[in-house]
């Protein structure tokens, strides 16, 4: 494994955060506006509601680096911090937030946090930087897989699954034709994984 800890620089070192194989971390530490924090609640229950909504997951999929995201209200309703995890450069995965609906919906969120110029705005990386604290440990439990990986892996795994079920396989499986395809351990170990 190559788990990543506070001695091991980032991927891209030009940037804070933490890298595991492929996957990188990204946690942003914010100061709430006074008075804020209700709202911010509200609209994050809003986005919460979203993650249902198909134009939510078309833009995820248009960006396709995202493993993972979550926001939290903390200290008395004072501060407010956002970590994810994603593929790729730091600077093309804030580029791509700002060009979706998810860029919209993650203004509204932050709009609430002192400071905050808009994710659209040419000095929103810097204000990013400015509030980014790398985490001390990063691991990823699939250091290797991208998230179009997954997602690959997913739809092979779909596919394969609904051929097991066909009469047609199990046909095929007492074909005595078929007996030295079979018979590999490379065809024994598809049939054990997909049994798991």
């Amino acid at each position: 494994m190559t788990a990543t800890t506070g001695a091991t620089p980032s991927a891209h070192p030009e940037r804070p955060g933490r890298s595991d194989g492929v996957s990188n971390e990204f946690t942003v530490f914010t100061e709430i506006k006074p008075g804020h924090a209700d709202a911010m609640r509200e609209d994050l229950a809003m986005l919460a509601d979203a993650t249902n909504d198909e134009r939510v997951h078309a833009a995820l999929r248009q960006i396709g680096t995202l493993h993972d995201a979550r926001h939290v209200i903390f200290d008395n309703d004072t501060r407010h911090m956002f970590a994810s995890v994603f593929d790729g450069s730091w600077d093309n995965y804030i580029d791509d937030f700002a060009q979706t609906e998810v860029g919209d919906r993650f203004d509204k969120v932050f709009s609430h946090t002192d400071g905050f110029p808009g994710v659209k705005d040419p000095g929103v990386k810097d204000w990013f930087v400015s509030h980014q604290e790398p985490a001390r440990v990063f691991v990823s439990s699939y250091p290797d897989l991208t998230v179009q990986q997954v997602w690959k892996d997913q739809r092979v795994s779909e596919a394969f699954q609904a051929v097991l079920d066909t009469p047609e396989f199990r046909a095929a499986l007492e074909n005595p034709a078929n007996a030295a395809l079979l018979a590999t351990p490379a065809f024994q170990k598809l049939l054990e994984e997909a049994q798991a």
